[in-house]
């Protein structure tokens, strides 16, 4: 059977056959493609192609600046072309990153242009080569990025209820007032209508307090947080308090990752292994009955021999249990902060890199920045927890055990935050 040409379509041609290839093949043509143009766009510069002699020159090549460029292919060695006058940088690469990668380059850049020299970030101007940006190319670009965020940040939150929300802190270096200060970043992230996680919030303060978390679920609030069953976090200050009096009838549930880390202290080290395995066996049993009977039997072990252990354990009863009501399916996904903590990582990864920041806008553009490609990731994704489970969770009521949490939901008193 003979193939009409004209039956052929060129584009899904070559992306049935670039769909073959190999990681090696798409990154060895994106390199050459990079380069090529790159190499074109410094000879329009020039006034003139490579090694070509003729009246209309203005300037000359002078070799080749090596840089590595993430691309989601992976990572590509290209090779910008340096002028003997003046200096060449391809904006246009600039703008076809990743909104992270193009934050962590105004972060950098900033600080460069501040005059900020350290041994890694001099490295980083470097490899990021950065000292082709201009001050008014950096202002544009960080500009652009914030506005971003900004709309990011201050986004209606549509797609509820959601069930259930994860918040966490993270602690950040900042240069403010001539010295180096702790700024803490209040992240949250929930699962929606959809059974997608979607980040919901980003705010810094000065410190980690319950006015802090006050202010950060009060904005969520504002913006449309309705329908939360559950909130999964460390033992903040404060934030315990904040959700009382923000979000009526959702529960919180301590990380239980967190918790062990927690009960720990008060354990002697030789005693770790057995205390751990007791614990853990708590969360083993196959339904909410035999949860809250497993505890109660650890409790009397540890009672003989850990009495320390055992009354700090029995204080934190419903707190590390308020997951039980919940389908069994799900218990994995909201009975700790691990999920949140896999976020946290990307987010250190980049912020590592920049260490102090010059400034809290940059701080909150890297951040934003890293937090807005989570979100679409996660909304393009898969389904972070299924419908019925989800469905059948928005129609339990979390009634406060008054014999054991007299004073309401996780022992939090609403009267005395009110006063």
């Amino acid at each position: 059977m003979t193939v009409n040409p004209n039956d052929i379509d060129p584009a899904r041609f070559l992306e049935d056959h670039l769909a073959q290839a190999s990681p090696d093949l798409l990154r060895e043509m994106l390199t050459t493609f990079i380069n090529a143009l790159m190499s074109a766009e410094a000879d329009a510069v020039c006034g003139a192609g490579y090694r070509e002699v003729t009246p209309e020159r203005t300037n000359r090549r002078n070799g080749y600046r090596p840089r590595r460029f993430d691309t989601r292919a992976g990572s590509l060695q290209i090779d910008i072309p340096k002028l003997r006058e003046g200096s060449y940088f391809p904006d246009w690469l600039l703008e076809r990153r990743r909104r992270a990668e193009r934050a962590l380059t105004s972060v950098v850049a900033t600080c460069y242009l501040k005059g900020v020299s350290t041994r890694r970030m001099d490295s980083l101007v470097q490899t990021l080569g950065i000292t082709g940006l201009s001050k008014s190319q950096v202002s544009v670009m960080a500009k652009e990025l914030d506005e971003h965020v900004e709309d990011f940040r201050t986004r209606p939150l549509t797609d509820g209820p959601y069930t259930f929300l994860a918040a966490d802190a993270l602690t950040m270096k900042v240069r403010e007032g001539g010295r180096v200060v702790p700024v803490h970043a209040y992240l949250a992230t929930g699962v929606n209508n959809d059974g997608h996680r979607e980040i919901l919030g980003l705010q810094t303060g000065s410190s980690e307090s319950g006015a802090g978390w006050l202010t950060f679920f009060r904005d969520l609030v504002a913006r449309g947080l309705t329908g939360v069953k559950l909130v999964t976090s460390d033992a903040h200050a404060g934030l315990v308090e904040a959700i009382a009096a923000t979000l009526p009838g959702a529960a919180w549930q301590r990380c239980r990752t967190h918790y062990s880390a927690n009960l720990m202290e008060v354990v002697p080290k030789a005693s770790w292994p057995w205390v751990k395995t007791l614990l853990q066996s708590v969360f083993d049993q196959p339904d909410k009955d035999e949860v809250r009977a497993q505890f109660d039997r650890v409790l009397e072990a540890l009672w003989d021999k850990l009495p320390a252990a055992a009354q700090h354990l029995e204080g934190a009863r419903e707190e590390i249990l308020a997951f039980t009501p919940f389908p069994k399916k799900i218990w994995r996904q909201i009975w700790s902060n691990n999920p949140a903590e896999r976020l946290n990582k990307e987010i250190r990864r980049r912020t590592n890199v920049v260490g102090i920041f010059p400034n809290r806008d940059s701080l909150i553009r890297l951040i934003g920045a890293v937090l807005a490609e989570q979100h679409d990731e996660w909304s393009e994704g898969r389904r972070y927890m299924n419908l019925d489970a989800l469905a059948a969770a928005r129609n339990i009521g979390i009634e406060p055990d008054l014999d054991t949490d007299p004073k309401g939901v996780n022992g939090t008193d609403p009267a005395a935050l009110a006063a």
